[in-house]
């Protein structure tokens, strides 16, 4: 057996969720709580009948990939080339960490707080990778400064998830551009970015940052599944350079051949109709007013939210999240999940999805400020 896989750890996340009981409160596990629209899925339906579900070229549905980089329009990765269509932005990540690095020299740096898949998608290619650690006392933001101090000459990809998983903070605009401009005079070999822009949709500050629109060595990685409560469609895309999509496209074309074609026709559908990716913010909106409200309530101390559908909350000083984790779950009927999964730097904090009707969200903060 490989020993690559044997060394990966299984989900964490997953496993206190495995512990839920029938009247646990569920702030764990990050998935959209909301129905998918059905005109898209009937739509797709329509077309299936009447064409059935046949392969699609590797890159996917063209007509598809049209639509997606006309919606996004990034600098020179605005047409259908530019595109290839996923089984899911987690497929994504792992195409492009595959093909653009090399495991003989090339090394991989992770911005944490981050989701764990990073790292160990890394690990299962046998590349090297580092950790740079945001700041707990800056409260988590994306500090420019210290993500170009963190770059070496055997770095060759920098993986950046915006609004992110689980600190729900986001790259401002300014931001974007001083790292662009930081990474273009260094000179040399260029550094690419991977940014992870699955909660794209869901972001509620007036300035957020894509790196694609100001950095010419960016791949950009997103799905339906948060946006469009699609999780099970598993449909994704990749958003990249000519210079860089044609290699992901090949390891695509050997990881799962193509994205499933009938995920891709409701995303066909979903892109056509102006606003329809983004129709399911407004609740997002709503809700995140209300979380916020019921946080100051709490008086738990919290990370800003910036964006996604998480907020992490801050056990006293000393106590290991885990344990603490484990308690809610257990003797208390919260599933919340521990900091130290998305890195060191988020020890001692809980990540709470607050998806839940909000009932049952303030209840689940009572019973941590309780504990």
């Amino acid at each position: 057996m490989n020993p690559r896989v044997t060394a990966i750890e299984p989900s964490l996340i997953r496993a206190i969720a495995a512990k839920k009981k029938a009247d646990s409160i569920d702030l764990g596990l990050g998935e959209p709580t909301l129905l998918p629209q059905q005109r898209f899925i009937e739509a797709a339906a329509r077309w299936a009948a009447e064409f059935g579900v046949k392969y699609t070229v590797n890159a996917g549905d063209v007509r598809l990939r049209e639509r997606v980089a006309a919606h996004y329009a990034y600098p020179g990765m605005s047409a259908a080339r530019n595109v290839v269509v996923t089984t899911g932005s987690q497929e994504a990540v792992y195409v492009a960490i595959k093909t653009m690095l090399d495991p003989a020299g090339d090394e991989l740096l992770i911005v944490d707080p981050a989701f764990p898949a990073y790292a160990k998608m890394a690990q299962l290619e046998g590349i090297p990778y580092r950790h740079v650690h945001l700041r707990e006392d800056d409260a988590y933001r994306y500090d420019v400064e210290l993500i170009l101090d963190a770059v070496d000459r055997a770095t060759r990809m920098i993986v950046i998830a915006s609004p992110a998983n689980p600190t729900g903070r986001v790259l401002r605009d300014a931001d974007a551009r001083r790292l662009a401009e930081g990474l273009l005079a260094r000179g040399g070999p260029p550094v690419w970015v991977l940014q992870d822009e699955i909660y794209r949709e869901l972001t509620y500050v007036d300035d957020p940052g894509n790196l694609a629109r100001h950095y010419p060595f960016t791949i950009a990685v997103n799905s339906l599944s948060k946006s469009n409560a699609l999780t099970g469609m598993r449909i994704g895309w990749i958003i990249a350079p000519d210079d860089a999509i044609d290699a992901m496209n090949k390891t695509h074309s050997y990881v799962t051949s193509t994205a499933s074609a009938f995920g891709q026709r409701v995303a066909y559908e979903i892109f056509g109709e102006p606003g329809a990716l983004a129709e399911q913010s407004a609740w997002y909106r709503a809700q995140h007013a209300r979380v916020t409200a019921a946080l100051d309530a709490s008086g738990l101390r919290y990370v800003p939210i910036d964006g996604a559908f998480y907020a992490c909350v801050k056990l006293p000083n000393g106590h290991d999240s885990l344990a603490a984790a484990l308690d809610l779950v257990e003797r208390r009927g919260v599933v919340a999940i521990p900091g130290r999964i998305f890195g060191d730097s988020l020890e001692g904090w809980l990540r709470l999805s607050w998806v839940a009707p909000i009932d049952q969200v303030e209840e689940g903060l009572h019973r941590i400020a309780n504990m």
